[in-house]
């Protein structure tokens, strides 16, 4: 049976923060039907996870219907579970430390000579790419590459911390003369209209995810278009249903995360698709 909860009592303005969001469900908890108690109980024991989990995530956690993950959005002021993630997304990236902080901390430990910090990025880099080795699914890659390779176009979105990745991707696709668009959000223009079911799309993304890679996965899974994720587990935003997704997990020095084993994964992506497209 359905909570006999209605909408009458929902906030007039979503909360702007995760501080309002986090008072807002202390406040309301207490009076909520079982099922949507149930998901604000979840919920509050699992912030953290709010920005990599799907509703169906939610509701799994919670014991309920996916229904009512909903109504709890709605119920705490929210449109729907996207502007709700929205929010946590937005604030993910508070979980790691801000640059002037991570640099603070390596100033104050040993060694922060650049010879040593160099030596300390190496060793981050060389059990990046170990991991890798033991870890790569090569059935995966080998479906990555066929599904990338068949598209008309090759869409590379990765912002952030992820671009330097996509931009090589473009760099060397477009040196084998395979058709490829680099997605740089550059001016504020929206390239994402230019994806066609008959294109291909790589989306690379790592926690704090961006919210720009994950929009334009969901844009591209409604046009139809073959998607591969180059991420780093698959709680991530955008291992949805249908997308083929490569994992990669980087080792970090000082909170600063390498790129090593990622740039590896795309140089072999890039000749992979080369080659199969008979350019190489």
């Amino acid at each position: 049976m359905a909570d006999p909860m209605t909408l009458q009592d929902r906030p007039a303005d979503a909360p702007a923060s995760l501080d309002a969001f986090a008072r807002r469900l202390q406040d309301m908890a207490p009076g909520l039907p079982k099922r949507l108690r149930q998901c604000a109980d979840h919920v509050g024991r699992n912030l953290d996870r709010v920005a990599v989990s799907t509703v169906a995530d939610l509701a799994e956690g919670a014991g309920v219907p996916p229904s009512a993950v909903m109504r709890f959005c709605q119920i705490m002021g929210f449109s729907g579970f996207s502007e709700m993630q929205r929010l946590f997304r937005e604030d993910y990236g508070g979980a790691r430390p801000d640059y002037a902080t991570r640099l603070r901390a390596l100033r104050e430990g040993a060694g922060s000579s650049p010879g040593a910090l160099l030596a300390e990025f190496i060793d981050a880099g060389r059990a990046s790419l170990e991991r890798l080795a033991t870890q790569a699914n090569e059935t995966a890659m080998e479906t990555a590459t066929h599904r990338l390779a068949a598209g008309r176009m090759i869409h590379l979105a990765g912002f952030r911390r992820a671009y330097p990745v996509a931009s090589y991707m473009a760099y060397a696709l477009e040196r084998m003369g395979v058709a490829a668009m680099l997605h740089s959000g550059a001016g504020h223009l929206d390239q994402s209209q230019a994806i066609s079911a008959d294109d291909a799309v790589l989306a690379i993304t790592f926690a704090p995810y961006s919210a720009e890679t994950v929009d334009l996965v969901a844009l591209a899974q409604k046009r139809g278009a073959r998607i591969v994720a180059l991420t780093d587990g698959v709680a991530s935003p955008v291992a949805l249903a249908g997308v083929t997704v490569l994992t990669v997990e980087e080792v970090d020095f000082g909170a600063f995360r390498s790129l090593s084993a990622t740039l590896a994964v795309a140089m072999a992506l890039a000749v992979a698709i080369g080659t199969r497209r008979g350019t190489v």
